[in-house]
């Protein structure tokens, strides 16, 4: 691994290889979901990307695709540059702006925001250009990791799924049932027509606008396969959050196009499309997985919630009429599942100062901070006799009369807790005088069951009587919620 400081200096080798000066500044910009990393160079009054990515045949593939799709006047970026031997490329510099930072700007109000319409039925027209005009001219010899979206393929999606989401979600599945279904269900979406090109990852935050043009970006993992793919992947964008009325109106935009300049059945599409939203909320569930639950990508987190939503929206409507039974059953508990309910964006309905206050068990990890502010508070109860070591207290909680008499009686717990007090409360104090927003507050124990639970209740009355302040609480491993919003 190549630490960052020498990643910075490659990229201004490279830079100035290409330009033949040394450039005024280099900025490290922030990760998203991939490994690729990306950097503003600035250069008098111009500037542009540096892209630093060891995975040498996925840069191949994008630099491959991108002189194709410029040959077609496709608006991607520009290659100015290619260093492979050290993992770098230089492009363009398309902005910050994506077709997600316009939706967020605007508060997801697609009814007053008609330029957000606009966007997405260009984008569109523009995809069918990619699918069906590109997929003429792609040298499908650089696809990595596989030039067809086949079979093979849609398994590696479901087991993604199934291990980097369901598991690391604790959502109860049989293995057998689930593997039944995934092969079904595989054949099926395997059987559709697949000689287009599929960009993979067609969504909203690949979307960029600028100049009033808009652009697109991170097709690398593009191959062969079917068009249902990726207009699913942008329509079913879980943050994103079209509403349903305006999706049907997107993909009959879609379709008409698909019959009338490319004289495409519309009604064939439709015997499939289903089973690829499908398919595509789950690979984009194993990402929320991964690079979410198990690698803390707080925005990949977040989308989780939405995701669910758009699951029950197919069960409830009907859309998913195919012989998954178990399936099925699987997204009914994900759906239900107290696990994810937690990492729902609270609606509050005003512009105080928010505090989280956590209960947690050492065994499982500090909850995460859904702010993305970095965290706040983690204390440790450790340190206070445990009464969880005592038979008669193995099934109560910190929330019982019992476990309170002892651990007042027989630890330090109210001085313990007059210390975090101050701590908390000259944050608070400040927070307020500056302006702040969210603050987070976790309490730990063995088990997340009797002194996490009985400092995390403490602190919730305390603030609660002291504070003119939103408070939510959660006893993670009880899963209990309580809110107070003023």
């Amino acid at each position: 691994m190549i630490q960052n400081h020498l990643k910075l200096d490659l990229i201004r080798k490279v830079f100035k290889d290409w330009h033949g000066d040394k450039a005024d500044f280099i900025q490290k910009l922030p990760q998203t979901a991939s490994y690729r990393e990306y950097y503003r160079i600035s250069y008098k009054s111009n500037t542009y990307i540096g892209v630093f990515n060891e995975d040498y045949k996925e840069n191949e593939a994008f630099i491959s695709f991108s002189k194709t799709f410029k040959e077609l006047q496709l608006n991607t970026p520009t290659i100015l540059h290619v260093d492979l031997a050290n993992n770098v490329y230089l492009l363009n510099d398309l902005g910050d702006t994506t077709l997600y930072s316009l939706i967020h700007a605007n508060k997801h109000d697609y009814a007053s925001s008609p330029i957000l319409i606009n966007i997405y039925k260009k984008a569109l027209e523009e995809l069918l250009k990619f699918q069906i005009v590109a997929n003429k001219k792609i040298d499908y010899s650089f696809c990595y990791p596989r030039a067809l979206f086949d079979r093979q393929s849609i398994l590696w999606d479901l087991n993604y799924f199934k291990y980097d989401f369901l598991k690391l979600g604790r959502i109860g599945f049989d293995e057998q049932l689930l593997e039944n279904d995934f092969q079904k269900f595989s054949s099926f979406v395997a059987s559709v027509n697949t000689d287009y090109f599929i960009y993979r990852d067609f969504q909203s935050r690949n979307i960029m606008i600028k100049d009033n043009e808009i652009y697109f970006i991170d097709y690398q993992g593009g191959r062969k396969g079917a068009l249902q793919y990726d207009v699913a992947s942008l329509l079913f964008d879980a943050k994103a959050e079209i509403p349903n009325q305006l999706r049907e109106e997107l993909l009959n935009h879609y379709l008409n196009l698909l019959e009338s300049k490319y004289n495409l059945s519309g009604d064939e599409f439709m015997k499939s499309y289903y089973a690829f939203v499908l398919i595509r909320i789950m690979q984009a569930m194993g990402a929320y997985g991964f690079r979410g639950l198990f690698e803390k990508k707080v925005h990949l987190i977040k989308s989780i919630i939405p995701a669910t939503k758009n699951l029950k929206y197919l069960l409830e409507s009907g859309k998913l009429d195919f012989d998954i039974p178990h399936l099925h059953h699987v997204f009914e508990n994900l759906i239900n599942s107290e696990e994810f309910k937690m990492y729902e964006d609270k609606l509050i309905p005003n512009n105080k100062l928010s505090i989280t206050i956590s209960s947690f068990s050492y065994k499982r990890e500090i909850p995460i901070d859904l702010a993305d502010n970095g965290g706040g508070y983690v204390f440790d109860c450790r340190g206070l006799n445990n009464p969880g070591r005592h038979l008669e207290f193995k099934l109560l909680t910190g929330r019982d009369k019992e476990v309170k008499i002892f651990l007042e009686e027989n630890s330090d717990v109210k001085e313990f807790m007059n210390h975090i007090y101050q701590i908390v409360d000259s944050t608070i104090e400040a927070y307020l005088e500056r302006g702040f927003k969210n603050l987070m507050i976790n309490f730990g124990c063995t088990g997340g069951q009797h002194r996490s639970v009985y400092c995390a209740d403490k602190m919730f009355e305390h603030l609660k009587s002291k504070y003119d302040i939103n408070i939510f609480l959660s006893h993670i491993e009880q899963g209990i919620k309580e809110e107070v919003i003023k």
